[in-house]
């Protein structure tokens, strides 16, 4: 039998997730990522409070708002408009998650400190990889930060990262934060990708921020 082109299987697995979320009715196949690490994880639970930074088009709220249930919150932040969401449950706002003041947004929102923070934000990919991967890190470093400040103590935290010249640095400071940290590589990720996910569990110690009393 004749090996299948690696590229053919790749497709075919893009192919695959797609399909799947248009037949599921998620906005992104995206969506299956979070599904496969919180099934695997199980770090939204039910009536949590999960702030989704990086947000649109919005599939991973809508996976979260299944895991947490009507008794729990998120709210999804992006630069693009995400599409609404009847579910009272649900609110997203337009917004820059770089910005100082992004903190105090945040918490105007949410009806407690919140249980999770994820991102699945990524940056304009320009193809040149020092500086993608550069990027990138800038993201999940303010995702991090925005973590520290709203999260409360034993709060956990999933994000996006690429493979790079400052994963490994990222990695052990985020793991001096927390508990425990691991890597994670779901299945609907390509095995090909530099993609990665790094799971946070168990906040040490809340950050004092600013605007805090």
């Amino acid at each position: 039998m004749i090996p299948l082109p690696k590229a053919w299987i790749r497709d075919r697995k893009r192919e695959y997730y797609y399909k799947k979320a248009k037949e599921e009715n998620y906005r992104s196949r995206a969506t299956y990522k979070l599904v496969q690490a919180n099934e695997k994880y199980g770090f939204i639970k039910r009536n949590s409070v999960v702030v989704d930074l990086g947000a649109a088009p919005g599939g991973w709220i809508q996976a979260a708002r299944k895991m947490t249930g009507k008794n729990g919150f998120i709210l999804g932040i992006d630069l693009k408009p995400i599409d609404p969401f009847t579910q009272e449950y649900v609110r997203t706002i337009i917004a820059d998650f770089t910005e100082p003041d992004i903190i105090e947004q945040i918490r105007s929102f949410l009806p407690r400190e919140a249980d999770v923070v994820i991102s699945d934000a990524a940056p304009n990919i320009t193809g040149v990889w020092e500086v993608d991967q550069a990027c990138q890190i800038e993201l999940a470093t303010q995702a991090l930060e925005i973590a520290q400040c709203i999260l409360h103590p034993g709060g956990d935290f999933f994000v996006k990262l690429f493979e790079g010249e400052m994963f490994n640095e990222y990695i052990l400071k985020v793991k001096e934060l927390f508990d425990t940290a691991k890597i994670v590589k779901p299945p609907a990720s390509r095995q090909k990708s530099s993609e990665m996910y790094l799971l946070a569990l168990g906040l040490k110690s809340k950050r004092k921020c600013e605007g805090e009393s």
